[in-house]
């Protein structure tokens, strides 16, 4: 019987690594992957608490140990799939990662016992915090140290996922922290760039490929609803803002509260007229009598009874930092906290008009409350 001509043409030995191959070709096709991208890692291990009280949001690179032969291997080149990243108004059933984002002066126990009431799972949630370098600081430093590490030491249902601390690198431009020192006009303009700084500067350092959401909070918010990033999430918007109230006692001995944060406001044409009457570099500042703006604030809008409705909702063209959530997303296509007069406006303000420009808008609600620690 002849021989095909292909065959006989062929060397044997070319055979049997075809034949190899083919085998190991099969064997690999059907072999169950044992590699994932970082992302999905992340979204496999989430469930295990930080290893460390002071974790970074985002596992850095390791430089491996030198081989055998005194060379190091070089860097994996790590690709993010961040379309296949959602915000939605189910963050917990998707997973959706959190980072909470505070700038801090003064170190208050409420704030940090507020934290740890949060009903969404600490396992999904980031803290990042910068805080001055002045004596102050350094004693707020020293109490957030060791509240996070009683914390992290703790229940796994309490720990955090990761927690980072940076000091600014520049100094306060008023060293007191008083509220009446704060609150002065004359502050306002050196004051609210160095908050843009610190919040770019947190904002820049610690968000990370799987940030679905970005929570803004004061270091003196006390008290919030345990659901809070649940309730906010829900309405699906880039920028809402709950209403900030303080709890005190009036001049008849009650408990009340009062509106205490001023900067979630509805723009008006005398404060657009005013705004062209001032230099390039000057800012239009809210709740002050020398400059009336007569601009529609939350604060006022709220109703305060017991069977208000919280889910009532409205546009605004400024917010303020007090209690702020935001889709990540917004902040990675370019919106920050303007240090400088950005259409006479800064920081929180200053932030919601620059995400406009950017096609997103800013919704609050004003009988949403969250509450102010009272000095």
């Amino acid at each position: 019987m002849a021989i095909p001509r292909s065959i006989r043409r062929s060397n044997p030995m070319t055979l049997i690594l075809a034949g190899l191959l083919t085998v190991g070709l099969i064997i690999f096709m059907l072999s169950p992957s044992t590699t994932t991208t970082p992302i999905q890692r992340t979204k496999k291990t989430h469930n295990a608490p930080a290893s460390n009280p002071l974790s970074p949001p985002t596992a850095p690179f390791k430089k491996p140990g030198p081989q055998a032969n005194g060379q190091r291997t070089p860097p994996p080149v790590v690709h993010y799939h961040l379309n296949n990243l959602t915000t939605s108004v189910d963050p917990i059933g998707n997973s959706e990662t959190v980072l909470i984002l505070t700038p801090l002066t003064r170190f208050y126990q409420g704030y940090w016992d507020n934290l740890l009431s949060l009903s969404y799972p600490h396992h999904l949630i980031s803290l990042g915090f910068i805080i001055p370098k002045t004596r102050e600081g350094n004693v707020a430093t020293a109490a957030l140290q060791a509240a996070i590490a009683k914390t992290q030491s703790g229940p796994e249902s309490k720990r955090f996922t990761s927690i980072t601390i940076l000091r600014q690198d520049f100094d306060p431009p008023i060293m007191s922290q008083d509220e009446a020192e704060r609150h002065k006009m004359e502050n306002q303009a050196a004051r609210r760039a160095a908050m843009g700084k610190a919040r770019n500067s947190l904002l820049f350092t610690t968000m990370g490929p799987s940030t679905a959401w970005v929570l803004w909070i004061d270091a003196d918010i006390v008290e919030t609803a345990p659901s809070m990033i649940q309730d906010l999430a829900s309405y699906d918007k880039p920028i809402i803002v709950p209403n900030c109230y303080q709890r005190y006692i009036d001049d008849n001995g009650k408990r009340a509260i009062r509106p205490y944060d001023y900067n979630s406001w509805v723009d008006s044409n005398a404060a657009a007229e005013l705004a062209k009457s001032l230099g390039p570099d000057d800012i239009l500042l809210e709740g002050y009598a020398e400059m009336p703006t007569y601009r529609t604030l939350m604060a006022h809008l709220a109703d305060t009874s017991e069977w208000r409705d919280q889910t009532k909702i409205m546009t605004l063209d400024g917010v303020g930092g007090t209690a702020l959530l935001v889709k990540a997303e917004v902040h990675r296509d370019g919106a920050m906290f303007p240090p400088f007069a950005f259409y006479h406006l800064m920081e929180t303000e200053g932030f919601a008009r620059m995400a406009r420009r950017l096609g997103w808008g800013s919704w609050g609600l004003p009988n949403y409350f969250v509450y102010h620690y009272n000095e």
